[in-house]
């Protein structure tokens, strides 16, 4: 059995016994009010066995459910939104229009009585409320509000008690006290429980985190489009991105490494669904090496002294921009090819061309893993590469 579960059950045993005690302290001190409150938690435990079937239910799958019934609870949540509203209606009831006959010999031990049970809602709401929001049981939240209300209602009898023993008459104002937190309960259940049925998205939070973590992938270029939604506690999430990566198996490899990220970092996700595309950039940034003299294409990749990048248009591949950047690695005695593509990538290269393949070799796996392009070239003049790029594939 599920921990949910077990708390479901847990929560209709306290109801039981909370309705036991309030009608023989009903029947001892002769309140009306505390018969009230008796059916009131009398509502407590239907309530509390609606969110158990709930629980029970949202854990079904069919074929005529491929998304599960998560949603269940949900609708559980708004079952529950209205037993709070109906409690509300219940003390304003009983306290405005009922007549009570109290025994006053009695009011002492009522007044006790009432105590315990406060304290007995008191403590089990926190311990529902805190262990649901730990599980991302709606339902179970929804139950410890409605319990609470079961409390603060108890509250407005226990000052209806003492009013009358002192002679001043209380009950009123308790009771519109307590009447105002339970329709703001009942309310905030209602509609964040019709918010999930209406597919209303994720809370802004976890929202601003799948994005973050989406962003901080190196190979993610940009996000066209983020969605996500809650079914019960669980979590459904969408994305639409834009990859530098035009392979397709590397590019399936890194949307199941976002989606482990996001799984991580955001609880109870059900599904993640990612689309990814490869980057379409308008401009195309393009490194060669060089020799010394700015002009021989360097046979040697880490040991080029220069290198140069060159923009160019994506559409037309007209030259935008021109620079000859010193290679900052030259002087390095190991992994100088591997530095140097590292170095090159930051410069925010696209494609490399180089006279030597780098098969097997440090700067293939880090070009590889960037998604930047690289071509062999058979020219040796930069002049003569230069006049390629036009009929470089992109």
């Amino acid at each position: 059995m599920e921990k949910s579960e077990r708390i479901g059950l847990f929560s209709i045993g306290i109801n039981v016994l909370l309705v036991a005690l309030k009608y023989m302290l009903a029947v001892f001190s002769g309140s009306v009010a505390l018969v009230a409150d008796a059916v009131h938690s009398f509502s407590d435990i239907i309530s509390a066995a609606t969110v158990l079937a709930g629980i029970k239910i949202s854990k079904r799958q069919s074929k005529a459910f491929p998304y599960g019934l998560y949603k269940v609870e949900n609708l559980v949540s708004l079952i529950s939104s209205l037993f709070i509203l109906f409690a509300g209606y219940e003390i304003v009831k009983t306290v405005f229009l009922e007549k009570q006959s109290l025994n006053f010999h009695h009011l002492p031990l009522a007044i006790l009585g009432v105590i315990v049970t406060i304290i007995i809602t008191f403590l089990f709401s926190r311990y529902e409320l805190r262990h649901g929001r730990e599980i991302g049981a709606p339902s179970l939240i929804a139950d410890a509000r409605h319990i609470k209300t079961d409390m603060l209602s108890s509250g407005a009898i226990l000052a209806g008690l003492i009013g009358s023993t002192l002679g001043v008459p209380l009950d009123k104002v308790a009771a519109l006290v307590v009447v105002f937190f339970i329709g703001k309960a009942g309310i905030t259940i209602f509609l964040d429980s019709i918010r999930v049925l209406l597919d209303a998205s994720l809370d802004f939070e976890t929202m601003d985190l799948v994005k973050s973590t989406i962003q901080s992938d190196p190979q993610v270029d940009r996000i066209n489009a983020l969605w996500g939604r809650n079914s019960g506690r669980f979590k459904f999430i969408e994305a639409d991105i834009s990859l530098r990566i035009r392979n397709l198996e590397k590019a399936h490899q890194v949307s199941q490494r976002i989606e482990g990220n996001i799984q991580k970092k955001v609880s109870h996700v059900d599904h993640i669904l990612i689309h990814y595309e490869p980057a379409r950039k308008d401009i195309q940034v393009c490194a060669i090496p060089l020799e010394e003299d700015k002009r021989t294409v360097s046979l040697h990749f880490g040991g080029a002294p220069v290198f140069y990048l060159v923009t160019v248009k994506a559409d037309d591949r007209a030259i935008l921009e021109e620079r000859f950047l010193r290679n900052p690695f030259l002087n390095e005695e190991k992994g100088k090819g591997i530095k140097v593509s590292e170095w090159l990538i930051q410069q925010g290269i696209d494609t490399v061309l180089t006279k030597k393949e780098f098969k097997g070799r440090g700067p293939s796996y880090v070009f590889s893993d960037s998604g930047t392009d690289v071509h062999m070239t058979a020219s040796s003049s930069l002049e003569e590469v230069q006049k390629e790029l036009p009929g470089l594939p992109m």
